[in-house]
Protein backbone atom coordinates (compact mmCIF):
# COMPACT_ATOMS: atom_id res chain seq x y z
CA UNK A 1 0.00 0.00 0.00
CA UNK A 2 1.69 3.56 -1.04
CA UNK A 3 0.09 6.99 0.96
CA UNK A 4 0.83 10.45 -0.05
CA UNK A 5 -0.36 13.52 1.11
CA UNK A 6 -0.91 17.26 0.68
CA UNK A 7 -1.69 20.53 2.42
CA UNK A 8 -3.33 23.29 0.35
CA UNK A 9 -5.01 26.49 1.63
CA UNK A 10 -8.53 27.24 0.56
CA UNK A 11 -7.30 29.27 -2.37
CA UNK A 12 -7.83 29.01 -5.63
CA UNK A 13 -4.18 29.82 -6.76
CA UNK A 14 -3.58 26.36 -4.76
CA UNK A 15 -5.59 24.35 -7.62
CA UNK A 16 -2.10 24.32 -9.41
CA UNK A 17 -0.12 22.80 -6.70
CA UNK A 18 -3.15 20.44 -6.42
CA UNK A 19 -2.65 19.75 -10.16
CA UNK A 20 1.06 19.03 -10.14
CA UNK A 21 0.70 16.48 -6.90
CA UNK A 22 -1.76 14.42 -9.08
CA UNK A 23 0.58 14.40 -12.14
CA UNK A 24 3.47 13.58 -9.87
CA UNK A 25 1.12 10.97 -8.07
CA UNK A 26 0.25 9.40 -11.55
CA UNK A 27 3.78 8.79 -12.26
CA UNK A 28 4.97 7.33 -8.84
CA UNK A 29 1.67 5.15 -8.54
CA UNK A 30 2.09 4.00 -11.93
CA UNK A 31 -0.94 5.64 -13.06
CA UNK A 32 -2.47 5.81 -16.63
CA UNK A 33 -2.97 9.00 -17.67
CA UNK A 34 -6.96 8.83 -18.09
CA UNK A 35 -7.18 7.75 -14.39
CA UNK A 36 -4.77 10.87 -13.56
CA UNK A 37 -7.18 13.20 -15.98
CA UNK A 38 -10.10 11.81 -14.00
CA UNK A 39 -8.48 12.09 -10.41
CA UNK A 40 -7.68 15.79 -11.31
CA UNK A 41 -11.12 16.33 -12.62
CA UNK A 42 -12.44 14.81 -9.39
CA UNK A 43 -10.46 16.66 -6.82
CA UNK A 44 -10.83 20.64 -8.92
CA UNK A 45 -14.59 20.15 -9.44
CA UNK A 46 -14.43 19.18 -5.28
CA UNK A 47 -11.95 21.66 -4.03
CA UNK A 48 -13.02 24.51 -6.42
CA UNK A 49 -16.99 24.36 -4.58
CA UNK A 50 -15.42 23.65 -1.24
CA UNK A 51 -13.37 26.65 -1.69
CA UNK A 52 -15.88 28.92 -3.59
CA UNK A 53 -18.96 28.32 -1.02
CA UNK A 54 -17.51 26.23 1.80
CA UNK A 55 -15.60 29.37 4.10
CA UNK A 56 -17.64 32.43 4.85
CA UNK A 57 -14.81 34.16 6.19
CA UNK A 58 -11.41 35.14 4.65
CA UNK A 59 -9.02 33.72 6.93
CA UNK A 60 -6.65 30.85 5.50
CA UNK A 61 -7.86 27.08 6.35
CA UNK A 62 -6.39 24.06 5.47
CA UNK A 63 -7.55 21.27 3.53
CA UNK A 64 -6.19 17.72 3.40
CA UNK A 65 -5.93 15.55 0.92
CA UNK A 66 -4.96 11.91 1.13
CA UNK A 67 -3.96 9.40 -1.36
CA UNK A 68 -4.07 5.87 -0.81
CA UNK A 69 -3.07 3.21 -3.17
CA UNK A 70 -3.87 -0.23 -3.23
CA UNK A 71 -3.79 -3.45 -5.94
CA UNK A 72 -7.05 -2.26 -6.59
CA UNK A 73 -7.88 0.89 -5.64
CA UNK A 74 -7.29 4.46 -5.56
CA UNK A 75 -8.92 6.01 -1.82
CA UNK A 76 -8.43 9.65 -1.91
CA UNK A 77 -9.40 11.32 1.67
CA UNK A 78 -10.52 15.31 1.60
CA UNK A 79 -10.62 16.77 5.33
CA UNK A 80 -11.26 20.39 5.68
CA UNK A 81 -13.09 22.79 8.13
CA UNK A 82 -15.22 24.68 5.57
CA UNK A 83 -19.15 24.39 6.68
CA UNK A 84 -20.91 20.89 5.77
CA UNK A 85 -21.36 19.85 2.17
CA UNK A 86 -22.40 16.69 1.79
CA UNK A 87 -22.09 16.02 -1.99
CA UNK A 88 -24.24 12.79 -1.77
CA UNK A 89 -27.58 14.79 -1.00
CA UNK A 90 -26.55 17.58 -3.51
CA UNK A 91 -28.96 17.41 -6.48
CA UNK A 92 -26.87 16.48 -9.78
CA UNK A 93 -27.50 19.15 -12.73
CA UNK A 94 -31.02 17.75 -13.85
CA UNK A 95 -30.19 19.44 -17.54
CA UNK A 96 -27.43 17.52 -18.25
CA UNK A 97 -28.54 16.04 -21.48
CA UNK A 98 -30.16 19.08 -22.79
CA UNK A 99 -27.80 21.09 -25.06
CA UNK A 100 -25.97 23.89 -23.08
CA UNK A 101 -27.52 26.65 -23.95
CA UNK A 102 -30.73 25.55 -22.40
CA UNK A 103 -29.09 23.95 -19.37
CA UNK A 104 -29.28 25.78 -15.70
CA UNK A 105 -26.01 27.22 -14.33
CA UNK A 106 -24.21 24.84 -11.58
CA UNK A 107 -24.33 21.16 -10.62
CA UNK A 108 -21.88 19.81 -13.48
CA UNK A 109 -19.30 19.14 -11.21
CA UNK A 110 -20.91 17.26 -8.81
CA UNK A 111 -22.56 15.26 -11.62
CA UNK A 112 -18.64 14.48 -12.91
CA UNK A 113 -17.60 13.76 -9.37
CA UNK A 114 -20.70 11.14 -8.63
CA UNK A 115 -19.80 9.44 -12.19
CA UNK A 116 -16.25 9.33 -11.91
CA UNK A 117 -16.34 7.61 -8.36
CA UNK A 118 -17.03 4.19 -8.08
CA UNK A 119 -17.88 4.79 -4.25
CA UNK A 120 -18.16 7.98 -2.31
CA UNK A 121 -18.70 8.47 1.08
CA UNK A 122 -18.99 11.70 3.44
CA UNK A 123 -19.01 12.73 6.98
CA UNK A 124 -19.05 15.81 9.39
CA UNK A 125 -18.26 15.78 12.83
CA UNK A 126 -17.09 18.78 15.63
CA UNK A 127 -17.13 21.36 11.90
CA UNK A 128 -14.64 18.64 9.91
CA UNK A 129 -16.19 17.07 7.18
CA UNK A 130 -14.24 14.17 5.32
CA UNK A 131 -15.18 13.43 1.99
CA UNK A 132 -13.95 9.73 0.53
CA UNK A 133 -13.61 8.88 -3.05
CA UNK A 134 -12.91 4.92 -4.21
CA UNK A 135 -11.95 4.72 -7.62
CA UNK A 136 -11.34 1.25 -8.89
CA UNK A 137 -8.19 0.43 -10.92
CA UNK A 138 -9.60 -2.04 -13.23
Amino acid sequence: MESKSLIIKNKMEELERLSMFIEELGKEFSLKADRVFEFNLILEEYITNLINYGYHDHENHEIIIGITRDENQIKIEITDDAGPFNILETPENEDIDKPVEERKIGGLGIHFIKKLADKLEYNSFNGVNKLIVIKKLQ
